[in-house]
């Protein structure tokens, strides 16, 4: 970068937002409504030293912007907002803060709490104003070259059908990694060893869905107790990866990685949140968005302005009803989509994310903003389909286009193995991709995203292993986490050397995870569940930066994990393989796909079909699912028969006519059973287990 010479800028562009190199100099444009001035701050390379201060002279539809000539990539910059601090009415401009530009590309240095950081006189209340200047304890924000080679291989594309989710995060899959160099482990550049690669490409997995990696704040509150956020959803930038993430320091680590994933044919899926900041209520630091202009980027209190609408639970709530607040969001989704190719976003709370001033609306401008946009609508889109606020439960609600995370199938599954009675009809429609829920608006059975354990909540070991939560490492006295968990121990709380109790854990656990990639719908694995990871009860180990929340991989090499690792490959291989078990749309069950045979069919023990009496028997624990598939292209039809058996004891079950050459596909109860012909009337089904049969049927005409 050149020595900076201009004592002023000249009046550059409002557009684009952010700082933009166009090689002879950098434009700054930054919105704000309700400023009255913004200085541009510029620092030293490290960004200790505050070389000059600049006033963006111009303000164009409430974006102020100025351009710097002879300067360029590394420029380290700040902003600074003057306006009224009245925070009665909503705002809390103070020129004495250092203020992140909402759109940094790049972070330097790091966040040291101080009072500074606070607008307001702590002693005083948030309605007095602080004078000390923040700025040595802030972090800054670099102007970047986001030039990168992609290559000529083109993004997986996997169809939604043909997807295995597997949800990890980026610290804590390699943390414990024997085989990748110190100083690499837990960061982006970990994602793409070739080990790890391999191991995802045996499981089937076909997309690697990341925790949050957008520049999170380590919050003060944890860093006092001694804890850390580990999983990263508390965003202080939209644009910038989090920088302990990148081992060489720059944002190509993290495009290096997915480039190298992609070129493996697995897709990059991104956990984003954008219903709240970091800045946390009116008693937080200002540190970006609530310095620039609290007012339009918040949703404050009507006729309460000082107080801030809290449907996340998080303290403050993003404004996405305010034009240029959902610019940001979709000026930060494309960027990530196009400048990092990531192939999909899963949204945090996105039922706050979709609410307008009457409540939740899956017409709302966010929704209809991503759904009309040439860039986003080709990714794939998740949504986690509630939050706290009035009537923040919509599962189903969501609009076509997106996929939605199911927590009814997951409780409704744990449920029917913990051996609950009455859940046969439940899971039917579980089994079948919850139609009830996503039936409607040509939606397909892609859209219920199923998953037995996810990273907010017990691992699939700690369900059958804990019949409490264990969260006392996290100091809150208990209070956080889900008490219900639909889990069951099995006779002892925790690990334990009784060979019964593990046995029966170890199927129950196989079992779920069967039910999972055997069933309608878009299924998703948790990292480290493949091979029996646990986190010693605590369902809430959001701030267990520790072996605690990394992957045991010492455990996935002894010879169990690797049993159960090779039954989820095994099982995954099957659903890839059978259209039967991952079928594209919603169909009539009672259509028939050849002379007498439906498309599904269900049956009891005796392999007749269910009868409404049998549906409302409470004590019913054995269930049988046939359903039949026909390819397009060759006209064979695949037809597969799961039965499950969740009661403490073997149950026989009669194949249902027409009769078959059945060919038994797996045995839970038995994980490394090959695969056989299985001629037989009748079938034993072990407890606590479900098998899996399927044969395929050529093309009428040959």
């Amino acid at each position: 970068m050149s020595v900076l010479q201009p004592d002023r800028l000249s009046p550059g562009n409002p557009y684009p937002l952010g700082a933009t190199s166009d090689g002879l100099g950098v434009n700054f444009a930054v919105f704000s409504a309700n400023a009255t001035k913004i200085e541009l701050c510029i620092f030293d390379a490290n960004g200790r030293k505050e070389l000059k201060r600049l006033v963006l002279p111009e303000c164009t539809d409430e974006v102020w912007h100025g351009y710097l000539p002879d300067a360029g990539h590394g420029l380290v910059y700040g902003y600074r907002a003057y306006g009224p601090y009245d925070p009665k009415n909503g705002h809390r401009f103070n020129p004495h803060k250092l203020l992140l530009d909402p759109y940094a590309r790049h972070l330097v240095g790091s966040l040291k709490w101080s009072d500074a950081l606070f607008g307001y006189r702590g002693a005083r209340g948030d309605l007095s104003m602080d004078r000390r200047d923040s700025a040595p304890a802030m972090v800054k924000a670099m102007v970047t070259d986001d030039a990168f080679n992609w290559g000529s291989i083109d993004r997986p594309r996997r169809p939604w059908d043909d997807t295995v989710i597997y949800e990890a995060h980026v610290r804590g899959v390699s943390m414990q990694r024997d085989d990748v160099r110190s100083d690499l482990r837990g960061t982006a550049a970990a994602l793409s060893s070739p080990r790890f690669i391999d191991h995802l490409h045996k499981l089937g997995v076909t997309s690697l869905e990341l925790l949050p990696v957008h520049a999170y704040l380590q919050d003060h509150f944890l860093l006092q107790r001694g804890l850390k956020n580990y999983w990263g959803y508390s965003t202080l930038n939209f644009f910038a990866p989090e920088p302990q993430y990148l081992s060489r320091g720059g944002p190509n680590d993290l495009r290096m990685a997915i480039r190298r994933l992609q070129s493996a044919g697995i897709e990059v899926i991104l956990d984003v949140v954008y219903n709240h900041t970091c800045e946390g209520s009116e008693l937080g630091p200002t540190l970006s968005w609530r310095g620039l202009d609290n007012a339009s980027y918040y949703r404050l209190l009507p006729g309460q302005e000082r107080y801030y609408i809290n449907d996340t639970g998080c303290g403050n709530t993003v404004n996405l009803s305010h034009p240029r607040v959902l610019q940001m969001v979709m000026d930060s989704l494309r960027y990530w989509a196009t400048s990092y190719r990531v192939d999909g976003f899963r949204f945090d709370l996105g039922v706050t994310l979709g609410r307008e001033g009457t409540g939740f609306d899956p017409g709302s401008g966010f929704f209809d903003a991503i759904l009309q946009d040439p860039v986003l609508q080709r990714v794939k889109l998740i949504s986690e389909p509630w939050d706290i606020g009035p009537d923040g439960y919509q599962l189903g609600q969501h609009p076509p286009g997106f996929a939605e995370w199911n927590d009814k199938y997951r409780d409704t599954v744990r449920r029917f193995w913990r051996g609950d009675p009455g859940q046969r009809g439940e899971l039917a429609g579980r089994l079948m991709g919850s139609p009830d829920l996503f039936d409607r608006r040509h939606r397909r059975p892609w859209a219920s995203i199923n998953f037995i354990a996810s990273h907010d909540g017990f691992t699939t070991r700690d369900v059958v292993s804990y019949n409490e939560k264990h969260n006392d490492a996290n100091q809150e006295n208990g209070r956080d986490g889900h008490s219900e968990n639909c889990s069951r121990n099995w006779g002892v709380e925790g690990h334990t050397d009784d060979h019964h109790i593990n046995e029966v854990r170890g199927r129950v656990q196989r079992a779920l995870i069967a039910t999972n990639l055997f069933s309608h719908g878009t299924p998703m694995l948790l990292a480290g569940d493949e091979f029996s990871n646990t986190q010693d009860g605590n369902n809430n180990a959001y701030c267990q930066d520790n072996p605690v929340s990394w992957l045991d991989w010492q455990s996935a090499a002894e010879p169990a994990g690797l049993s159960l690792s090779a039954f989820v490959g095994r099982a995954t291989q099957l659903r890839h393989q059978y259209r039967s078990l991952r079928m594209s749309r919603y169909t009539d069950g009672n259509r028939e796909i050849r002379p007498g045979l439906k498309c599904i069919a269900w049956f009891d023990l005796d392999g007749h079909g269910m009868s409404p009496e049998a549906w409302d028997d409470p004590e019913g624990r054995v269930l049988g699912l046939r359903r039949a598939a026909e390819d397009p292209e060759t006209g064979a039809t695949d037809m597969t028969l799961l039965l499950l058996n969740a009661c403490d004891h073997d149950m026989t079950f009669k194949l249902p006519e027409p009769a078959q050459s059945w060919r038994l596909l797996m045995d839970s109860a038995r994980p490394d059973e090959p695969e056989r012909d299985f001629g037989e009337g009748h079938i034993v089904v072990f407890a606590h287990s479900l098998t899996l049969l399927g044969v395929v049927l050529p093309a009428e005409s040959e």
